[in-house]
């Protein structure tokens, strides 16, 4: 006889947790009609409209076999007549919830595999394979199990996201912090005062130049662009501290060469040494000639 059309309470879901309610819906009725009726007993021949078992041979048991009969067709919704393939259908069910599960389980394996130990999924993977072989109860077991070592492995794969972004978050900061100390740095070397400082330096480590050479320095090019960076002048198109004409010419000593005064002194200092080769003499040609 044909399947009524209300065969179990618990309607078969294999989409995310619904699937595992279900799944716990169904595990509950199998496992609490254990105490009514046993799998033996209901696939006995249906007579009279009541399963009647084997070995009855009291009037008392007979009853209470019908009483378990009964009972257990109001919680199922399964018509009397109907209980003999109710292990079947259970199975069925059973079966279909733990493909789900497996289906899952492997794409949880797929994306959390780089990120955390996928080994639990994938030794509970590797046994719930074999549903199909398993009976009801072991199915319902093995795919709780598995189930468990879904949310388990999820749960560690968010925390290595976590931990992963907080890292970047750190790293980001820092370099942040870098990148802004070393702005302000560029900043104050920048400044007059600052670039007084770094000509001073470098005269001395590059060429060996004293004081004596330095307050030449000082001198030409207080007078050539107040030791200002962006200096310029607008008659002839001079450039930078040093004045190169044009600024492009100091491109030779570093690509950023119009936005820091260490570039521009490194190339004025080689352009002294090279035209007249001290500071002083480079000094004594401007106050002549007003240029050098």
């Amino acid at each position: 006889m044909p399947v009524a059309a209300r065969p179990c309470r618990a309607a078969v879901d294999t989409q995310g947790h619904h699937q595992h309610r279900n799944h716990l819906s169904l595990r509950n009725i199998l496992f609490t009609r254990k105490r009514i009726i046993t799998a033996s007993a209901i696939a006995l021949a249906v007579s009279g409209g009541l399963i009647v078992p084997a070995v009855a041979h009291s009037n008392d048991l007979q009853a209470q076999r019908v009483a378990e009969t009964t009972s257990l067709s109001q919680s199922t919704g399964l018509h009397k007549e109907q209980l003999k393939v109710y292990p079947r259908i259970v199975k069925d069910r059973v079966d279909s919830q733990a493909k789900a599960t497996l289906d899952r389980a492997n794409a949880v394996v797929e994306q959390t595999k780089a990120k955390t130990d996928v080994t639990p999924l994938t030794n509970a993977v590797a046994y719930l394979s074999n549903y199909r072989v398993l009976n009801a109860d072991l199915v319902i077991h093995m795919t709780d199990t598995t189930n468990a070592a879904i949310d388990t492995t999820t749960a560690a794969a968010a925390e290595a996201d976590r931990v992963a972004a907080q890292q970047a978050a750190a790293q980001a900061a820092a370099q942040a912090a870098q990148a802004a100390q070393a702005a302000a740095q560029l900043a104050a070397a920048n400044t007059p005062d600052g670039a007084r400082a770094t000509a001073r330096s470098l005269a001395a480590s590059m060429y060996g130049w004293g004081d004596d050479q330095y307050q030449c320095l000082d001198s030409l090019w207080s007078k050539e662009s107040g030791w200002r960076v962006d200096a310029s002048n607008g008659g002839s198109g001079a450039t930078g501290i040093p004045q190169a004409l044009p600024g492009s010419k100091m491109a030779s000593a570093g690509a950023d060469w119009a936005t820091n005064a260490a570039t521009q002194i490194k190339w004025g200092l080689g352009y002294i040494a090279g035209s007249y080769g001290t500071p002083c003499a480079a000094w004594s040609h401007s106050q002549s000639s007003n240029w050098y």
